[in-house]
């Protein structure tokens, strides 16, 4: 049963699905992926950069409703849930004018830190991060993560670094379902995704060192074919943990999806979950490699 949360259908009970359904390929995934990807290349590679501003807050705003939608599935703390909006927008407003981002770092080193460290002592079934506290670090998590991809795109030649970012993440995530769904032996984190492997781990780090390698000679000589690689590699890592952390989520609030707004995918915050850690480990490692002007 899906849940209503404001009338937006956002989550729906953790249950294991059918394994006949399972195996078969979900058509809708490419249909969605055939609509948004074409969309999303124009927008971002000719369009004008406040249209992509845009867009970053309206997907952000989707994420974070679907992110208050699975920890209250009921219509109550509606005036924290405005708060934390707020929140979201005096993030996301003033970040892409940002000359140095010493304060995001922080604000990214304190979030992402302090999830890592509630991941590694999760109880399944059992809701760590206090109900008032909530509403703010859903604003943070979401807002500091897809905030970076303003400041990359600022960045020269940002628009083909923003593609970059998500073409191996994505990358990383598709060969590592599908290494996972067909030679999956070993757990890799049974306590917070039963279902991710060592194998399935193993072949998105491949598939994503060989895009970030191939992109070198496409479209993205900026940077060495060395340095494209580990940065392939650092993007599977931090993908991961994005994964996960999105995983911690819906374990603690016993949900399988964010959201039903993309058919074949789930929710906004599904498809996300792992840009939230490699847009800031893209910028970042950028800025260090290169020494980028209107740096930290």
């Amino acid at each position: 049963m899906i849940r209503e949360f404001f009338g937006f259908r956002v989550t729906e009970p953790l249950s294991e699905p059918n394994p006949q359904v399972s195996r078969q390929f979900d058509l809708r995934r490419i249909y969605s992926a055939l609509v948004f990807v074409p969309l999303f290349y124009l927008l971002v590679r000719y369009g004008p950069p406040i249209l992509f501003s845009f867009l970053v807050t309206a997907v952000s705003l989707l994420a974070l409703w679907e992110f208050y939608g699975m920890s209250f599935p009921t219509q109550g703390h509606r005036i924290s849930m405005i708060v934390g909006v707020g929140l979201l927008l005096l993030i996301l407003l003033p970040i892409q004018y940002l000359e140095k981002t010493g304060i995001i770092f922080i604000l990214t080193v304190v979030i992402f830190g302090a999830l890592i460290f509630l991941m590694m002592n999760f109880t399944p079934g059992k809701q760590v991060i206090p109900t008032h506290l909530i509403f703010p670090f859903g604003a943070l998590y979401i807002g500091v993560g897809l905030g970076h991809f303003l400041l990359i795109r600022n960045l020269a030649e940002g628009d083909l670094f923003v593609f970059f970012v998500i073409l191996v993440t994505w990358a990383a995530d598709t060969a590592a379902y599908y290494t996972g769904k067909t030679m999956g032996r070993r757990p890799l984190a049974p306590r917070l995704s039963p279902k991710k492997t060592v194998e399935g781990f193993v072949g998105g780090l491949l598939c994503a060192m060989f895009v970030a390698g191939l992109s070198h000679f496409w479209f993205f000589p900026f940077l060495s074919l060395g340095e494209c690689v580990i940065i392939g590699v650092l993007l599977t890592g931090l993908g991961l943990l994005g994964d996960l952390a999105e995983s911690y989520f819906k374990r603690s609030s016993g949900v399988k999806d964010s959201g039903t707004l993309i058919p074949g995918h789930g929710g906004v915050l599904d498809r996300l979950d792992s840009l939230l850690f490699t847009g800031p480990a893209f910028y970042y490692s950028y800025i260090f490699l290169t020494g980028a002007a209107g740096g930290i």
